[in-house]
């Protein structure tokens, strides 16, 4: 696939593809999911919406920031050889994303920061590899950022009823970054420098947090899970059926819509279809997406 790169201010963002293709079928994403959308916004075939299958158009991805003195991954997609028997899509991957990162041009011990929205399955992965028998560190050099309050939620020793379907995931993919000494605990707010601020938008799960990129006047936000489709940008009352609380998720979309149109911040989400970014715009009462089309930066 080809690369997407794009300019905010003198950094740099590109995205890294783990798998891409159809995903979950519609109602099981959204339980609230109405096909009626799919007359009212044809625009969803082919790139978001896939007829043969009936599913919603799904991408796996990271996005590399590079600024003038640090390299960052935020959000390492589902991992390879990873045991993921609730997840049929994510079980035992294989795929070739290192050498995706490598033709990116990042080598892992190049990696300053990895910065996860939330510790979910399919955000968490790469963060380690097996590496004779136990999972290690991918970036050996690497601070890993993730909110307090999403690394006691997920913590099996500190939460005792977290679903079965997360068996393993906090074992595998954030403890040994934790015992290495290289987790970077922070509060919902915070920043890194000057560039890269830290806000919380809870809801999909307990401390999902944005990233936002400021850098010359532009800004780039990227948003993780507040929202897994385009559609959402129009029918923001609709929550996913992973989101730990739905109402609270809610919240958390419509404010960052309408923060990332006040400030026509360019927005990377985890998960849309190609191509993948854009902007959103105020539309009468709600909002549109603007899918940034562009090979220019």
């Amino acid at each position: 696939t080809a690369m997407t790169t794009r300019r905010i201010g003198a950094s740099t963002v590109t995205r890294v593809e783990e798998r891409a293709g159809p995903g979950f079928a519609p109602e099981m994403l959204l339980p609230d999911w109405d096909p009626a959308v799919l007359q009212e916004h044809p625009w969803l075939v082919p790139n978001y919406y896939d007829l043969a299958s009936g599913k919603m158009m799904s991408s796996i991805h990271s996005w590399v920031i590079r600024t003038r003195h640090h390299t960052i991954l935020i959000d390492t997609c589902v991992g390879n050889h990873k045991p993921r028997p609730a997840w049929e899509r994510f079980h035992m991957l294989d795929t070739p994303y290192m050498d995706r990162l490598a033709a990116a041009g990042v080598r892992p011990e190049e990696v300053d920061y990895v910065m996860c929205t939330h510790l979910h399955v399919d955000h968490v992965g790469w963060n380690t590899t097996l590496r004779d028998g136990r999972w290690v560190p991918t970036f050996p050099n690497a601070k890993y950022v993730f909110s307090d309050v999403e690394r006691t939620y997920w913590d099996p020793s500190l939460n005792k009823d977290l679903p079965e379907s997360n068996a393993g995931i906090f074992e595998d993919s954030v403890a040994p970054v934790i015992e290495a000494g290289q987790a970077q605990v922070v509060g919902m707010t915070d920043r890194l420098g000057d560039n890269l601020l830290i806000e919380p938008a809870p809801g999909h799960s307990p401390g999902h947090v944005i990233f936002r990129l400021m850098d010359g006047g532009d800004e780039g936000v990227f948003i993780g899970d507040v929202m897994h489709h385009p559609i959402q940008v129009y029918r923001p009352e609709w929550s996913s059926r992973f989101c730990t609380d739905p109402v609270q998720a809610e919240a958390s979309r419509r404010r960052i819509l309408e923060q990332c149109a006040a400030c026509d911040a360019r927005v990377f989400p985890a998960h849309f279809g190609a191509p993948h970014i854009g902007r959103v715009r105020r539309k009468g009462a709600g909002y549109r997406f603007d899918f940034d089309h562009g090979d220019q930066p």
